[in-house]
């Protein structure tokens, strides 16, 4: 079995899945760009300052 990769994924301006991707992001190999993660907001302000603070 093969690690995750970073590569540039698309939030489609869902905050789910762009919280789920950066979690997701965590553990890939390499750098992993989310587009449009600022709708990550909408349900949880300061989600990337908290995600920080847990690694």
């Amino acid at each position: 079995p093969t690690g995750l990769q970073g590569a540039v994924c698309e939030s489609y301006n869902d905050h789910r899945i762009a919280m789920s991707l950066a979690v997701a992001a965590l553990l890939a190999e390499g750098k992993t760009i989310i587009k449009n993660s600022e709708c990550i907001d909408i349900s949880f302000p300061g989600f990337e300052k908290t995600l920080q603070k847990l690694i």
